[in-house]
């Protein structure tokens, strides 16, 4: 029989499975599960601490064209240095600057929640709770999938805001030709660290 659950941070929360499914079973399955989520958790802030701290560094030594180049040059490379031991670690967005992050079906729609989320708690003028983030787990082919969002900050403004500098936009172009990640108001969806876990 085929089991899948998804869960949506902030109480957006969908389960579907057999109703007669025997209870050790699903509390096993419901252990590991939580293990993975723990697990993909780490990974995501692991990409993400990583690349923040490669930015600022270019930033500092060569201004905002050093920390585009910057980001083309590592981002891949961390995220595949991340995925080991059946992980697979990357980002999307519904807007992104490199066209290999676009995202499939499901990643898309947990984004366009995501951002409704972020835009409900912004007109509700609340902090929303963290980490924002989903997972589906198929416990016929053990796949596991998980998303955590990415707020636009503060240190990316200058490439990915309203107002970019001329000289940072032609590096953008330079390395990305079809960019569509620009025009982000502080605090709304950027994105998301996606990650699949394939039994091997």
């Amino acid at each position: 029989m085929k089991k899948s659950i998804f869960l949506i941070a902030l109480g957006l929360a969908v389960s579907a499975g057999c109703p007669f499914a025997n209870a050790q079973n699903d509390e096993l399955a419901d252990s590991e599960v939580q293990t993975k989520v723990k697990q993909a958790r780490v990974h995501a802030k692991a990409l993400g601490g990583a690349l923040k701290s490669r930015l600022k560094q270019a930033i500092q030594s060569g201004g905002l064209e050093a920390g585009v180049e910057e980001c083309k040059l590592a981002a891949e490379p961390i995220a595949e240095g991340l995925s080991q031991n059946g992980w697979e670690v990357g980002r999307t967005a519904l807007k992104v600057r490199n066209p290999n992050n676009a995202p499939d079906e499901w990643e898309r729609e947990q984004l366009a929640l995501f951002a409704s989320l972020l835009e409900k708690t912004k007109l509700e003028e609340k902090q929303p709770s963290t980490p924002i983030d989903t997972y589906k787990y198929d416990s016929d082919s053990g796949e596991f999938r998980y998303m955590m969002a990415i707020q636009q900050g503060q240190v990316c403004m200058a490439c990915h805001g309203a107002q970019v500098a001329p000289s940072v936009k032609e590096t953008i172009l330079k390395h990305y030709p079809k960019d569509e990640a620009t025009g982000f108001e502080l605090g709304e969806l950027r994105g998301a660290f996606t990650l699949t876990y394939s039994p091997q």
